[in-house]
């Protein structure tokens, strides 16, 4: 009895194991595969050609992805107003436009911890908070953004400002599990890359943030490792030229990962 227990066990795991890493995946490819194939709502482009003006840099077959990535992501994610706060097709279009800006090019799982976008109309405190919060990325399946400033950060794209990108950095960096500014990295050799130039960065910012020096990188990023992954990818794609002259190891480290290049956007005639 104990040997068709423990074969019957097996079995069990074997099916469950292959459930989970190779039947599932097949089908959710599948789902958003057929998802990414319905028409695109002619209204997009005019939402984002106005309001979001870096998507008019980046080059028209990415324009095309990334219509596809926000139908995916509008498709699997739950958007919450608070305080009133009526959430409009426009909001949800231009969060999910920054944050897939954030996928291009490379194969994703969208954020797969993530199942709600909470908005606030404006900054709020907290009992946890010294100050006034902007955005907030938990491990528990919510992402809290703030509408002014992601409005503010759509629109301005220069200012290396932008709670998406900061906020959806985050949930990247805590698909295993941990906030730690290490990312899952496309192969295990790049980690070592990446450790040495990040960590070198982050303690510089340190130390420019201590002896009050002008810095690219925002110096919310000297908080910790996290917050420092978070505030350079904010810099990667809006301030890219001034990062990529002043930290080229890091713009490379960060080009590897999002495998995009915002420096060679900057130079797209507009279409």
């Amino acid at each position: 009895m104990d040997y068709l227990f423990i074969a019957g066990f097996l079995v069990v795991l074997v099916l469950v194991i292959g459930y989970i890493f190779y039947v599932k995946p097949f089908f959710i490819k599948r789902r958003r595969l057929k998802i990414q194939a319905k028409p695109t709502p002619g209204h997009w482009e005019e939402i984002l050609q106005q309001h979001f003006p870096q998507y008019k840099k980046i080059p028209v077959p990415l324009r095309e992805e990334l219509k596809n990535k926000i139908k995916v992501f509008l498709h699997e994610k739950r958007f919450h107003g608070t305080h009133d706060l009526e959430v409009t097709e426009t909001m949800k279009v231009l969060i999910a436009a920054q944050a897939c800006l954030l996928l291009l090019n490379r194969e994703t799982n969208f954020f797969p911890k993530l199942v709600t976008v909470i908005i606030y109309p404006t900054a709020y405190v907290s009992k946890h908070s010294a100050g006034p919060i902007f955005g907030e990325s938990w491990n528990s399946g919510e992402l809290v953004l703030t509408w002014d400033s992601t409005l503010h950060g759509a629109t301005n794209m220069f200012d290396g400002k932008n709670v998406v990108y900061h906020e959806f950095a985050h949930q990247l960096d805590q698909e295993d599990g941990v906030a730690d500014g290490a990312p899952l990295l496309e192969r295990r050799s790049a980690y070592a890359s990446w450790a040495a130039v990040l960590s070198e960065e982050y303690e510089t910012l340190i130390s420019k943030k201590k002896r009050h020096r002008k810095t690219v990188i925002h110096k919310y990023g000297a908080t910790n490792p996290a917050e420092f992954f978070a505030v350079a990818s904010e810099a990667f794609f809006e301030k890219p030229r001034q990062l990529d002259k002043r930290h080229p190891e890091l713009y490379r480290e960060l080009k590897n990962y999002y495998k995009v290049d915002p420096l060679a956007w900057l130079d797209q005639r507009k279409t």
